[in-house]
């Protein structure tokens, strides 16, 4: 039982990225990641489209698109730890099975001793209340001195190494949000209450963006939760395209500007952000005018805009979580600005 433990505990730490296929029902509809099959008393078809990233659109026999977000596509993601990590972890395990299986052998111990024994060995503590009495034992001691001793230093090297690490890599995103707050100042606060005055499935999320000086770290885990759940369903055709390419044309410098910080990859969260912001600028500038494109054109434009508002949503309460923590005073006027509330205003009332 012990070996198999240990076993199992090896194969749980070194397992590699697992991505889990979810599928759902979304108003009528069963999809699966990445494929779409369609289901729906209505006669509508899910139609494959831009499945790169998890995204496509739902269209009827007159053409009227639903759009449907990544969101709904989202697959879970466990990450690991370093290589070098894992590596001393497995040959650790492996060296403690060996050993607890050769002192059950060739010692003749409990389990329970032999794993004791092992355990007080690769720590150098070395009681030396158990000690190995036959040749075989005695080997396989000097193996488990030589091999274990070295990989639990290592082990503890490593542990450290990505202590600091996550520890210097948390002051990093730290300065990053500085960026981030600055990206909304100029573009996304901008561009949020554009899109959600346009979303017809904003009244199930407002509640849950409604940010107050109230919240708690649980109310803002409650609301990234739900809205990764929530679809959005903007139409391109019902918002002011050469507006909107008016303004992202105007802000690409801001854009630019942040992308030329080296660290800005370093925060996953925000970098998708601003490459689908980008990526939309890029679209709206390719066409020459906007007005009378084919259906599939303005579902094409559809996805790039659901695509932004949906990671502009997550980013955003992440936004306001880190102010909540660390800027109180900036978090005050971004709770009174909320670009979610139409009637949000920056005059303080009682």
């Amino acid at each position: 039982m012990v070996i198999n433990a240990f076993l199992s505990l090896a194969s749980d730490i070194t397992g590699t990225l697992h991505h889990e296929i979810q599928k759902r029902q979304i108003r009528g509809f069963i999809v699966e990641y990445p494929r779409s099959v369609a289901v729906n008393h209505a006669g509508l078809w899910i139609r494959r489209h831009q499945f790169e990233s998890g995204r496509g659109y739902v269209c009827d026999q007159r053409d009227k698109f639903v759009f449907i977000s990544g969101q709904a596509y989202n697959p879970g993601v466990t990450k690991t730890l370093p290589f070098r990590l894992r590596l001393y972890i497995s040959l650790i395990a492996v060296v403690v099975v060996a050993g607890i299986s050769g002192m059950i052998i060739f010692e003749n111990r409990t389990p329970l001793d032999a794993f004791y024994f092992v355990v007080v060995t690769i720590s150098t503590v070395g009681f030396g209340d158990i000690h190995p009495v036959t040749e075989a034992g005695k080997l396989l001691t000097i193996g488990i001195i030589i091999f274990g001793v070295g990989c639990f230093v290592g082990l503890a090297a490593s542990a450290l190494d990505l202590m600091i690490e996550n520890r210097e890599h948390s002051v990093r995103l730290q300065n990053l949000n500085l960026l981030v707050g600055v990206f909304f100042s100029e573009v996304g606060n901008n561009l949020i209450r554009r899109f959600a005055v346009q979303d017809p499935a904003s009244g199930q999320a407002l509640p849950f963006l409604l940010v107050s000086s109230q919240w708690t770290d649980g109310d803002f885990t409650r609301a990234s939760a739900s809205m990764k759940q929530h679809i959005s369903m903007l139409d391109s055709r019902t918002l002011d395209l050469p507006d909107l390419k008016e303004f992202l044309g105007n802000h690409k410098g801001v854009l630019l500007t942040l992308f030329e910080n080296p660290r800005i990859i370093e925060h996953e969260g925000f970098t998708p952000l601003l490459q689908a912001v980008f990526h939309l600028a890029e679209e709206l500038a390719a066409r020459d005018q906007l007005a009378d494109l084919p259906a599939s054109d303005y579902a094409h434009l559809s996805v790039d805009i659901n695509r932004v508002y949906g990671l502009l949503v997550q980013e955003w309460l992440t936004y306001m979580r880190h102010l909540k923590v660390h800027y109180p005073y900036l978090f005050s006027l971004a709770v009174r600005t909320n670009p979610f509330d139409a009637h949000a205003s920056a005059v303080v009332r009682e």
